[in-house]
């Protein structure tokens, strides 16, 4: 048996025990919203972005695709109903480019990683066909499905069944597009994402993820931002940078007290 089939199987098998200890979400579950920012960004998308649907994200440049990663992961922890596994399935040379998923990452994001099935997989049709296996799974919270660059397989047809299994199961497929261009396809919604400028923590420690959206496309209504939103991995949502929240609330650094006057000196004598 190749590798790319022992995989697909042991991802096969890995799903099948999922749905037999887990409960099926219900049918109002896959017609829901999934709440991005609770503010202009869910407003654009008509209250929020479809769960049961299929979202395709581009980074902006190939120095945004970490960006492009993370906010992948992020909408994937806001889509995934409690207690449900997220998986990620990654052609290799993506993960070549990109870098390997790191645990110390994924949890500063808000992702225990024991909950996480990574797939990883040589060619980009293995990662249609495990994507397409997972999609059909109403027991995952979410599923990224990460090819690299613009292969022939990944026409307007595959992208159609992985809407349809979307909206047959009620899970949610997000389809990562490192190495491709923006393009027509069957995607509910088309996303670019490229890294934002964190606003510093207290004590000048890093700040939240930060990243800069646009909305290339949207199925039911027109395209909208910029927007510049950032991660709370608490709340499992975006909301804009302190300094535009609350000018405020921005730790500032004060500028150190001038040194004070010495005396004059006096003579002894």
């Amino acid at each position: 048996m190749s590798t790319a089939k022992a995989t697909l199987s042991a991802l096969r098998q890995r799903i099948a025990t999922i749905e037999a200890t887990a409960g099926m979400p219900g049918v109002a579950s896959s017609r829901s919203r999934i709440a991005i920012d609770r503010d202009l960004v869910d407003a654009a998308l008509g209250g929020g972005l479809a769960r049961g649907a299929l979202h395709e994200i581009h980074a902006a440049t190939g120095a945004d695709n970490i960006a492009a990663s993370g906010f992948s992961l992020a909408l994937a922890l806001a889509a995934a109903p409690a207690g449900r596994p997220i998986v990620w399935i990654r052609q290799d040379y993506a993960a070549q480019e990109g870098g390997g998923l790191h645990g110390d990452g994924l949890a500063a994001l808000g992702l225990d990683p024991a909950a996480l099935i990574l797939v990883r997989l040589r060619d980009s049709l293995a990662v249609l066909r495990a994507g397409g296996e997972a999609a059909r799974c109403a027991a995952l919270g979410a599923v990224i499905v990460e090819p690299w660059g613009e292969p022939k397989a990944l026409d307007l047809t595959v992208q159609r069944r992985f809407q349809l299994a979307a909206e047959a199961s009620g899970v949610t497929v997000f389809l990562l597009r490192p190495g491709a261009r923006p393009m027509p396809g069957g995607a509910e919604t088309r996303w670019q994402v490229a890294a934002g400028p964190a606003t510093p923590l207290a004590m000048n420690a890093p700040g939240h993820p930060t990243f800069d959206l646009t909305l290339l496309r949207h199925r039911h209504g027109p395209p909208g931002g910029p927007w510049r939103l950032e991660w709370n991995r608490d709340e499992k949502l975006f909301k804009p940078p302190a300094l535009l929240r609350d000018p405020a609330a921005v730790p500032r650094l004060e500028p150190a007290a001038p040194p004070a006057e010495r005396a004059a000196f006096r003579l002894a004598g």
